[in-house]
Order: C-alpha cells, then sequence, then structure tokens
C-alpha cells in the first residue's frame, strides 16, 4: 500500500477544502495516509511564508474570494471569516495525532470533523469540549484529548521538522513515498496523475 503524508493544519480552509477530492484518490489508489499536522505559524517562518493579517489587503480580499468560490465549486459550507480564526491549533493537532497512534477509528472523519467545526460550524477547536466531539464523532475514544497531550505535542514539533526537510512550506502538502510534493487543494488532479504513473 503506497504511503503518503499529509502536511496540514487544524485551522487552514484550503486543507479543508481538500478533503473530499482526497479521500477519492486515496479510495481509488489503496494509500496509506499518514496524517501530519504542524505549526504553520512556524513553517511560514522557516520558510519565507507571510500570514493572512499581514497580507497586503489585495491579497487578503482575494483569498476571501478565491476561498468562497473554491467552496462553491466543492459544494462544500464555509464561513470565510469564521468566528474563531486564527484559534489555537495545537489541542486539536495533538488529538489527531493520538487517535493515529490510538488507531480504531476513522480518520478522515475526525480531520474532516475538525476543520469542518471550524470552518462550517463556527466553532473554536482550540476548546476541549469541540475536541472530545470530533474524537467520538469519529470513533474515537475522547480521553485521548487528555492523554495523548505529551506524545502529540512532540510529535507536532517532530512533524514541522519533517515538513521542512520535505520542502513543503504551506498547507495542505501531500508528499508522496518517492518524494514528490503537491502543494494545495487545486493539485489533487496532478498527485492522481503522478500515482497513475508510478
Amino acid at each position: 500500500m503506497p504511503r503518503i503524508d499529509v502536511y496540514f493544519s487544524t485551522i487552514s480552509p484550503y486543507t479543508y477544502l481538500s478533503l473530499p477530492r482526497f479521500r477519492a484518490v486515496v479510495a481509488e489508489y489503496g494509500l496509506d495516509v499518514v496524517w501530519k499536522p504542524f505549526d504553520i505559524v512556524a513553517l511560514y517562518g522557516r520558510t519565507g511564508g507571510t500570514l493572512p493579517a499581514e497580507r497586503h489587503p489585495s491579497r487578503q480580499a482575494y483569498r476571501l474570494a478565491d476561498l468562497a468560490r473554491q467552496a462553491k465549486r466543492a459544494g462544500m459550507p464555509i464561513n470565510v471569516e469564521p468566528a474563531f480564526f486564527p484559534t489555537n491549533p495545537a489541542p486539536a493537532s495533538y488529538a489527531i495525532i493520538a487517535a493515529q497512534q490510538a488507531g480504531g477509528g476513522d480518520m478522515f472523519a475526525l480531520v474532516e470533523a475538525v476543520l469542518a467545526a471550524c470552518w462550517a460550524g463556527e466553532k473554536n477547536i482550540a476548546e476541549d469540549e469541540v475536541v472530545k466531539a470530533a474524537l467520538a464523532g469519529a470513533g474515537f475514544d475522547p480521553a485521548l484529548a487528555d492523554t495523548g497531550l505529551f506524545t502529540g505535542a512532540e510529535i507536532y514539533g517532530r512533524n514541522l521538522e519533517d515538513a521542512v526537510q520535505a520542502g513543503v512550506f504551506g498547507a495542505p502538502s501531500f508528499v508522496t513515498g518517492d518524494g514528490a510534493l503537491f502543494w494545495g487543494q487545486d493539485r489533487l488532479d496532478d498527485l492522481a496523475d503522478h500515482l497513475a504513473q508510478g
């Protein structure tokens, strides 16, 4: 089963928009997905990125318009200026890491629930009850939000280093087993082409 590493932030709207199409690619090619949430603010500092709030107003306006267009095309609900953005992405990230290690649930459903809570549900994914509800809804023990903190924090930091090593500079980024990098929800067809060739 070919492996694919998914580098993402739990507060990334484009990760949210990528998930239905990515799920289809995973099913088509039988991929073994390794979810690697990381600190995107720290990544931007390491790779020359600029946070949305620090971008020129023209870029900020375009981002909002683009998110609305992409969500409409995907048939997904979105609030391009959610009530709880930015928020602390770490608690949800730690829970995702802990769930992946524990197994027994649906990782896709968990990641989808966390991102949808932020971008469509007007919920603060830094809050325990939101994270625990996402865990439970995806078939995981909600206590992982508490018990997985130490390991989650350690791996969260390691994921950032792995991202830098892999050439990642934004989210979502998809890295195949042969090291090919595809950045953005709009590059999933390119990923599928690459997988078909190899």
